[in-house]
C-alpha cells in the first residue's frame, strides 16, 4: 500500500472512517474517487457510516482505470450495488467501494429469446419488460428491489424462481483487469449462494434466457399478483433489506421467529417487523449495530428454541461489535 493510501486511510479511524476530503480524480477519465462518501444513502436500510473511498465509473474504461488504480494503491476493494441486501458498519467500510449503479444495458434478441443487462439494471423493471413482452421467467423478481449485478452475486429469488433459472453466463472484471464470461455451471449455484461470493470480482453485465409464448396480458397479471403479494405480505414501506435470514427448508425462518413471538421486538431502532418475522425494519433511527444486535438476538432465540441456526441472507460489512 502506497504512503499515500496510508495516509488517506488513517483519517478518522476513531469514530468513523473516511471523512470528507477532496475528490482524486483519475486521468484520461472521467472517474472520480470520492473521499468520505457516506454509504447509508446507498443502502436500502439507510444505516452505515463512510466509504473511505468511493467511485461510481460509468463505463468500461473508468473501471479499468479504477482497477489500474487499485492494483498501484494496493487498495482493498468491495462491490455495491443497489445496496439492497447489506448492512454496513456504522464504522463504515475500509478501502474503496465500488458502485455499478451506472451499468444499465439493456440488449434484446428477438431471435433467442435473450437479454444482455448491465449490473446496475433495476430487477423490477427488468421484470416488467419481460412481461410486457410476454416472456416468461422474471416475474419472480418484481418486488425485489435490488440490481442484476446483486441478483447473480447472491442468486437472487422470490416465489420459486431465482436468477440461476434463468441466467446464461456473466460477464465478470477480476481486480487485475481480466475480463471473464463465467456459465451458469461456472458459478456452482445454491440456493441464495454462488462462488462469486468468495471472489473479489466485480459483475458487469449478464444474459438471461426467457420463455416467449405467453401472451401480454397474462404474463402483465402475472407479475402484477407477485408485486401485490409481496406489498401486502412484506413491510416495504420502512427501510430494510428484504428477508434477513435463508429460510432452512423445508421450514421458513419467518415462521420460526413468529413462532417465538418476536414480531414488533425491538433494539434501539431496529424492529422484528409485525407484518413479516423475516424483516428486521429501520423504523426511523436505527444504527446498523442495532439491526446486527437484532439479528444475533433472533438466531439465539430460534437456536434455543428450535435447535436451528438461521443463517443470514443480507450481506455484512465492516466491523460490529
Amino acid at each position: 500500500m502506497t504512503k499515500f493510501v496510508k495516509e488517506l486511510l488513517k483519517m478518522n479511524t476513531n469514530k468513523i472512517l473516511g471523512a470528507s476530503q477532496p475528490p482524486i480524480k483519475l486521468k484520461g477519465t472521467q472517474c472520480v474517487i470520492h473521499q468520505g462518501e457516506s454509504l447509508s444513502k446507498h443502502t436500502s436500510y439507510r444505516v452505515g457510516g463512510n466509504a473511505q473511498l468511493y467511485a461510481e465509473p460509468k463505463s468500461w474504461e473508468d473501471i479499468q482505470a479504477l482497477f489500474e488504480w487499485i492494483q498501484q494503491q494496493d487498495v482493498p476493494f468491495t462491490c455495491l450495488g443497489r445496496g439492497s441486501n447489506l448492512l454496513v458498519s456504522d464504522q463504515g467500510i475500509e478501502g474503496l467501494v465500488l458502485n455499478t449503479c451506472h451499468f444499465k444495458e439493456y440488449d434484446l434478441d428477438e431471435e433467442d429469446h435473450t437479454i444482455t443487462v448491465g449490473a446496475g439494471y433495476p430487477l423490477p423493471t427488468l421484470a416488467w419488460k419481460a412481461a410486457k413482452r410476454g416472456w416468461q421467467g422474471l416475474d419472480w423478481a418484481v418486488g425485489i428491489p435490488g440490481t442484476l449485478g446483486g441478483a447473480v452475486v447472491m442468486n437472487a429469488g422470490a416465489h420459486e424462481g431465482s436468477i440461476s433459472d434463468v441466467l446464461v453466463n456473466a460477464v465478470v472484471a477480476d481486480s487485475d483487469g481480466t475480463i471473464r464470461t463465467l456459465s451458469r455451471d461456472d458459478l456452482q449455484y445454491a440456493y441464495r449462494a454462488s462462488n462469486l461470493q468468495k471472489e473479489k470480482a466485480l459483475v458487469l453485465k449478464a444474459s438471461l434466457a426467457l420463455q416467449p409464448g405467453q401472451s401480454k396480458e397474462k404474463m402483465v397479471n402475472l407479475t402484477t399478483q407477485n408485486f401485490r403479494r409481496r406489498k401486502q405480505t412484506q413491510p416495504y414501506d420502512k427501510p430494510s433489506c428484504g428477508s434477513v435470514f435463508r429460510n432452512p427448508k423445508p421450514q421458513a425462518a419467518g415462521w420460526l421467529i413468529e413462532q417465538l413471538g418476536l414480531k414488533g421486538y425491538q433494539i434501539g431502532g431496529a424492529q422484528v417487523a409485525h407484518r413479516h418475522a423475516n424483516f428486521i425494519i429501520n423504523s426511523g433511527n436505527a444504527k446498523a449495530q442495532d439491526v446486527f444486535n437484532l439479528i444475533e438476538y433472533v438466531q439465539e432465540k430460534v437456536e434455543q428454541h428450535w435447535s436451528i441456526l438461521l443463517h443470514p441472507e443480507v450481506k455484512v460489512l465492516g466491523n460490529f461489535s
